[in-house]
């Protein structure tokens, strides 16, 4: 697997400020994701760290619409997830990793999740985060993300997702080179 790295990207004073009062808005209007945790911190946080803001940007334009979903009292980081109702539309289409995509001889799709998120600056879900995700809201009713896949599963060839269905979180396989048009993949970013 390919890792890019990410160079400095910034955002201009304008893109920087619509951002931070559209999280804002958001997170006001979701506070039971959230609660205790209060909007002038997170404010903070962003706005010393600019190349996170740049990784919330990407995740935003996207169609991730990011939101805080916890906060790490070690690190002193707050936790943003993906909370659009569906798999991110901007993130679909995509096989599980850059091995995945070699792989694949015919109909390649534009990339791979997870080197569109390391692109991102931010970290695909696993199956624990992606279900804690849905204790928050339901989400994926439609459409299905890729999650971290296990390494042995992944060695064979596998790779793993979620969505929701009857009221239940599932945790599926499929081969890491398919990709579907309602298939995409959530991504995590701590500040």
């Amino acid at each position: 697997m390919s890792k890019k790295t990410i160079s400095k990207k910034g955002l201009s004073s304008e893109q920087r400020k619509e951002l931070l009062s559209l999280l804002k808005t958001r997170f006001e209007k979701n506070m039971n994701r959230h609660k205790g945790l209060d909007w002038a911190d997170v404010q903070t946080r962003l706005e010393a760290n600019a190349e996170k803001l740049w990784s919330l940007n990407e995740m935003e334009t996207t169609g991730g619409e990011p939101d805080v979903v916890g906060y790490d009292k070690k690190t002193g980081e707050y936790i943003f997830y993906d909370c659009s109702a569906e798999s991110p539309k901007g993130r679909r289409s995509l096989c599980y990793d850059d091995e995945a995509l070699e792989e694949r001889k015919e109909a390649k799709p534009d990339g791979s999740a997870i080197d569109m998120a390391a692109t991102m600056g931010i970290e695909i879900l696993t199956e624990e985060e992606y279900r804690g995700l849905q204790e928050l809201g339901k989400f994926d009713l439609k459409t299905s993300s890729w999650v971290l896949t296990p390494a042995n599963i992944r060695k064979l060839g596998g790779a793993v997702f979620c969505d929701r269905r009857y009221d239940t979180v599932f945790l599926y396989h499929n081969g890491a080179i398919s990709y579907y048009a309602a298939r995409g993949f959530r991504g995590s970013l701590k500040v």
